[in-house]
């Protein structure tokens, strides 16, 4: 049960934090970076479902993964550790299949894509667009940390590392997002990049062309 009795607490004035296993870090420390960039995704998706013009089932998902991206960033925020006398709350497969599979859904019937596609559309698409990049660079700072910390359960003479589900999670979560963002613009509302060369075909320069393929996010 969560209690907040007082919204200030004077403890973090020196730089320094506790994890949610109680262990005292710096708010320098990239697991501290990773879920409060955890937590900024999270309050771009508040964005979007204030956003007027959002379909009911993308509202209904968006509300349930807000509620998991509050569980991931304790998963980031709680070292991995042998035999812990709480279960700790941790992103399992099960919420990344429901991703996956809703990609599939939002991304049925959707013209293939023959450039990237530019932020834009309606202002909810606009807002999703937002939230993409923020979990992408979240995602990024998960990796920060599992460089740091690693993947392995801690020990006496190391810290605990990082739950590689959580990483897989904000990453298929940008991709949701985008698949969110072309069925929100509608199978004619894609927003595609017209590379220099084809805006102003008279002024391009030697060689400049558009690869034969490529994708639209990162991978």
């Amino acid at each position: 049960m969560v209690v907040l009795s007082r919204l200030y607490t004077r403890t973090g004035d020196g730089g320094e934090t506790r994890l949610s296993d109680m262990s005292l870090t710096a708010k320098t420390d990239p697991r501290v970076g990773a879920y409060g960039d955890v937590d900024e995704a999270n309050a771009q998706l508040g964005v979007v479902l204030a956003t007027p013009g959002l379909p009911d089932d993308v509202a209904e998902a968006l509300r349930l993964i807000q509620n998991e991206l509050f569980d991931l960033g304790a998963d980031l925020s709680n070292p991995l550790a042998a035999d812990p006398e709480y279960p700790p709350l941790r992103i399992e497969q099960p919420s990344v299949d429901r991703l996956e599979a809703w990609c599939d859904q939002f991304s049925a019937g959707m013209p293939t894509l023959r450039s990237f596609i530019l932020p834009g559309g309606s202002p909810a698409a606009a807002a999703l667009h937002v939230a993409r990049t923020v979990t992408r660079r979240a995602e990024r700072s998960a990796w920060v940390a599992a460089e740091a910390y690693g993947f392995e359960t801690g020990t006496a003479e190391s810290p605990g590392g990082v739950n590689r589900t959580a990483i897989t999670y904000l990453n298929r979560l940008s991709d949701l997002i985008f698949a969110m963002i072309r069925y929100v613009n509608g199978p004619e509302g894609d927003i595609l990049w017209i590379p220099g060369g084809e805006r102003n075909p008279d002024h391009a320069p030697p060689g400049d062309s558009l690869p034969a393929s490529h994708d639209s996010e990162e991978n």
